[in-house]
């Protein structure tokens, strides 16, 4: 056993990733759990190109609006299925896959995670093809301070004041939104609620990132076939209608799949604390992208939010990286 604090790790591409997923901790050293004590050039590449590609992420969303969300994740989970299938077998490690498919236990959990990641990618998809890319950056920002409470309540992990004072900021943030349009931002909480409690039950399953999004999208694949199927007999689909939809919506798997990969690799050769810092570059792009690209407005009330949610973050991050340092 060893002493851990918790850290939460998201991506915002909607797929799982090292470690237990979306959420990392920290362990002391010991000889059964080595930690990564420096960050090597190739590590530090390779953990940035992930972020910046699942930054990127939305342009390529975009180049989709016209094809309703749910047509999209259905086609990303049918093409993600032979990527990761192919990755498992070149990294060898279908074995822990197989045993899962024969434990109840294992698909029931997995059903709920598929679930919960499925929900996330159709708001994620809606977002960027509505105008709402600004709401998807706002979701994943605070996602991690979303986790914490999740660990407070669910867990009963205990919050530090540092920790406490950045939940409150952030919480402030949202009540300014909330205040000035006089609705909830639907789309930023339910990608914080959907992956927040996706990374939870995440947790409850034994098995490896790669093996677990694999499960996922294989319980996901036969509704997904029977949806675009049906979409087609309808008349009503866009695979095999334009050659650009028809690619564009084919290599789904592949705009899933290569991000995580080179993540899991990164994530092997830099400090935790530094995936840390990270994490945060896809939504710093996706905001970016927002405002410069999609022409998103940042009104008062975003002018008033996004900068109390940074300020969290901060708040959030400095502590636990100099405790993660203390404890390597």
């Amino acid at each position: 056993m060893c002493d851990f604090t918790v850290f939460r790790v998201f991506n915002p591409s909607g797929t799982a990733v090292n470690g237990s997923d979306t959420c990392r901790r920290f362990p002391v050293a010991t000889a059964a759990s080595p930690l990564q004590h420096t960050d090597t050039p190739k590590g530090f590449v390779l953990a940035v190109s992930s972020y910046v590609m699942w930054g990127f992420l939305p342009l390529y969303m975009k180049a989709l609006s016209h094809i309703g969300p749910v047509e999209v994740v259905a086609h990303r989970v049918i093409w993600s299925v032979p990527v990761a299938g192919l990755l498992l077998v070149i990294l060898g490690r279908t074995r822990d896959l197989r045993a899962s498919l024969g434990n109840p236990k294992m698909l029931g959990m997995a059903a709920l995670t598929a679930a919960l990641i499925s929900v996330n990618w159709a708001i994620y998809v809606w977002a960027i093809s509505t105008g709402h890319a600004l709401d998807a950056a706002l979701g994943y920002y605070i996602n991690p301070l979303f986790s914490i409470v999740l660990g407070a309540v669910l867990l009963r992990e205990p919050l530090t004041r540092m920790q406490l004072f950045a939940v409150g900021l952030a919480a402030l943030g949202v009540l300014v939104l909330v205040f000035e349009a006089g609705r909830l931002p639907w789309a930023a909480l339910g990608l914080m609620v959907s992956w927040g409690f996706y990374a939870f039950f995440k947790r409850s399953l034994p098995i490896g990132p790669n093996q677990g999004f694999l499960l996922e999208v294989l319980i996901l694949l036969i509704p997904a076939i029977v949806y675009v199927t049906w979409l087609g007999v309808q008349g009503t689909g866009h695979f095999g209608m334009l050659a650009s939809d028809t690619v564009l919506l084919s290599c789904a798997g592949v705009v899933t799949a290569v991000p995580l990969l080179v993540y899991a690799n990164g994530a092997k050769l830099v400090r935790l604390s530094t995936m840390g810092i990270l994490q945060y570059i896809a939504p710093t792009m996706i905001f970016i992208t927002a405002v410069a690209v999609f022409g998103e407005q940042i009104d008062r009330a975003r002018m008033i939010a996004f900068p109390l949610i940074w300020a969290a973050l901060v708040v959030y991050s400095i502590p636990m990286i100099r405790q993660a340092r203390a404890q390597a």
